[in-house]
């Protein structure tokens, strides 16, 4: 049974005044919360158990998606407390509900129309990770995808990566010997972002990815998620 992580914790504060009194993944688009549609595409896909991550506004998200039942899914809530713990710090404090298998992780201000089919069961390194085409607000993309399928942290050719991937809880093993003692990681539970640990383990060639050619949007601005809406209404 694949499980699925989805990053619901942030304060969206890009997204004010919106977010004031919504968290980011409950905003509606297209007739149903943002959070939703990834719900209804794990759920097509096999995935029949989430964690959610919750933070700012988090008694919304059990009132509003309550077990997950309604989509054939098992919904459980991972409350990281009044302040965020990034992504690196979120996945670390959902583990315990993830279990040791692969799972999928998806930011949970994110649209795209993937099929979550087509990403790896068993990654071949530490994640797999699911490019897309970059936006014009990124126009340098993060990381570059060899012809092997392999992710770089540097090369010619960059694409942005989309917030979805397969991980390993093994990602996460050495967490300490990556972050070192930046700020936050005194905290308890200790909060960090996950892309230095996505980087060292890129330097061992221990990440892989897929170029996504299909629709993406980064739903970050009370803009896009009206172009969104445009859009998704047609």
């Amino acid at each position: 049974m694949r499980h699925a992580l989805i990053f619901a914790a942030g304060l969206g504060e890009r997204m004010r005044p919106l977010t004031d009194h919504t968290p980011k993944p409950l905003l509606p688009v297209g007739g149903k919360p943002l959070i939703v549609w990834h719900l209804e595409r794990l759920a097509a896909a096999g995935v029949h158990y989430v964690v959610v991550n919750t933070s700012h506004l988090a008694e919304q998200f059990p009132h509003t998606l309550g077990d997950g039942s309604r989509w054939g899914l098992r919904i459980r809530y991972a409350y990281e407390g009044t302040t965020p713990l990034e992504t690196g710090g979120g996945m670390l404090n959902a583990l315990p509900l993830l279990g040791s298998a692969p799972f999928i992780a998806v930011n949970g201000d994110i649209w795209c129309d993937v099929d979550f089919t087509t990403l790896p069961v068993e990654p071949t390194g530490l994640a797999h990770l699911l490019l897309v085409d970059n936006p014009a607000q990124h126009p340098h993309g993060d990381f570059s995808l060899d012809a092997q399928g392999i992710v770089h942290d540097e090369g010619d050719v960059r694409l942005t990566f989309s917030g979805i991937g397969v991980y390993r809880y093994e990602l996460l093993r050495n967490w300490r010997a990556v972050i070192g003692n930046a700020a936050g990681t005194e905290a308890q539970p200790p909060r960090f972002r996950l892309v230095p640990l996505l980087r060292t383990a890129m330097a061992n060639g221990a990440i892989s990815g897929s170029h996504q050619d299909g629709k993406w949007t980064d739903v970050g601005t009370p803009q896009r998620l009206a172009q969104l809406e445009a859009e998704l209404r047609g």
